[in-house]
C-alpha cells in the first residue's frame, strides 16, 4: 500500500492547464457534474470551468450537468453558465426507473462523448480549476493510469469550531473499516468515497453503476477488478468545502455502502449466496405527531435497497440516439 501510495500518488499543483493542454493531443475531455437541487452551487462551478478550462484554455471540451430530478432552478441557473444540461430520465428513457447519484452519473457518462471523462459533485463552494486539471493530470500524461480519484481536507464547521478533516465521517466509520477488512489493497486511497474522479471512457463504459451511494465504493472495488491497482491513481485537491448532512442522513449512506459491499462480496463468494440482507432501516426522531408512548420519538424506516445499471457498453443501443435538455 505504502509503494503504491508513493507511486501513485500526486499533487494537484503538479498539473498546469497549459501543461496539459500540449499533453492532451487529440484527445477529448468531459466534465460531467451530476446535480439535483444544486441551484446555490451549481452556477459558480460552470462558471469557473468554461472560464479557465474552455475559454482561456482549450482543455475541457464538454460541460455537462446531469439534471438528477430537481425541484429548484438547477437547471436553468448551469445553463445560463454554460453548461450543456440534459435529464436523466432523458438519458435513460426506455430503461427501468432507478434513484440516486449513481444513476445520474450513469446518464452523464452516457451523454458525454469524450475520451477522458471527470465526474465533480455540484455542491462545492469556492470552486477553483485545480479540481478538474488535478484529475486529468494522470491520465493526459500517463497511458498506464485508467483512473484517478482526488482527496482533500474536509473541514466540519461545528457550534464550538471548526475540526480541519471532520467532514469525511461516513469514510472513517463505514467505508475505509470495510475495505481495509476485504480489499485491503485499496487502503491506501485517502478519500475512497470523494466524488470527484476521472478516467478513460473505455473503462468506465465496462462498469456497472450502482444506483445510490454505494457508487464509489463499488466503483473502486470494480476497477481493481477490472483493470488492477496499478492502473488506479489519487491526487491531492487541497481543500473541498460543501454543505454536511445531518447524522441520520449519513446513517442511510452508511447502509447503502454496506450492502454495496454485501454485494461484492457475494460475488466473490465471500457471503452466503443468494442470502439478501434486509434493505429497511430503522431510525428514530425525536418527538413528532407520532412519537411513540415512552420514546419520546417516532420510529422512521427508510428503505435503502440499492440496484444497478449494467455497464454502459452493454446498453449503448438502447440509449436515445440524440441528447434530450432538461
Amino acid at each position: 500500500m505504502e509503494a503504491w501510495a508513493t507511486y501513485r500518488t500526486t499533487s494537484a499543483d503538479n498539473w498546469p492547464a497549459r501543461r496539459l493542454l500540449r499533453a492532451k493531443g487529440a484527445s477529448r475531455v468531459s466534465v460531467v457534474l451530476p446535480a439535483r437541487n444544486e441551484e446555490a452551487t451549481v452556477g459558480a462551478i460552470v462558471s469557473t470551468i468554461r472560464e479557465h478550462l474552455m475559454d482561456r484554455v482549450s482543455l475541457v471540451d464538454e460541460l455537462i450537468v446531469v439534471d438528477s430530478r430537481s425541484t429548484d432552478r438547477t437547471a436553468q441557473v448551469a445553463r445560463a453558465a454554460g453548461a450543456e444540461v440534459v435529464s436523466q430520465d432523458a438519458m435513460t428513457r426506455g430503461l427501468p426507473r432507478l434513484t440516486g447519484k449513481g444513476d445520474a452519473l450513469w446518464a452523464g457518462l452516457a451523454a458525454a462523448e469524450g475520451d477522458v471523462v471527470a465526474f465533480v459533485d455540484a455542491d462545492l463552494r469556492e470552486f477553483r480549476p485545480h479540481f478538474v486539471t488535478g484529475l486529468l493530470g494522470p491520465l493526459l500524461t500517463d497511458p498506464s493510469v485508467d483512473f484517478v480519484k482526488g482527496f482533500y481536507h474536509r473541514p466540519l464547521v461545528g457550534a464550538t469550531g471548526v475540526e480541519a478533516d471532520g467532514g469525511g465521517r461516513v469514510t472513517e466509520l463505514m467505508a475505509r473499516p470495510l475495505l481495509n477488512l476485504f480489499w485491503p489493497e485499496l487502503a491506501g486511497f485517502v478519500q475512497p468515497l470523494a466524488g470527484e474522479y476521472a478516467g478513460r471512457r473505455e473503462v468506465l463504459e465496462r462498469l456497472p453503476f450502482v444506483s445510490g451511494y454505494g457508487v464509489e465504493t463499488a466503483m473502486l472495488i470494480d476497477l481493481l477488478e477490472l483493470v488492477g491497482l496499478d492502473a488506479l491513481a489519487q491526487v491531492d485537491l487541497g481543500e473541498r468545502k460543501h454543505r454536511h448532512q445531518d447524522t441520520a442522513a449519513l446513517g442511510r449512506m452508511s447502509a447503502q455502502i454496506m450492502l454495496t459491499v454485501w454485494s461484492r462480496l457475494q460475488r466473490r463468494g465471500w457471503a452466503v449466496p443468494g442470502l439478501e440482507p434486509t434493505a429497511l432501516l430503522t431510525q428514530f426522531r425525536r418527538g413528532g405527531s407520532e412519537a411513540l408512548p415512552n420514546l419520546d420519538r417516532e420510529i422512521v424506516v427508510s428503505d435503502v435497497s440499492i440496484e444497478e445499471r449494467p455497464p454502459l457498453a452493454q446498453l449503448r443501443h438502447r440509449l436515445p440516439r440524440r441528447r434530450v435538455a432538461a
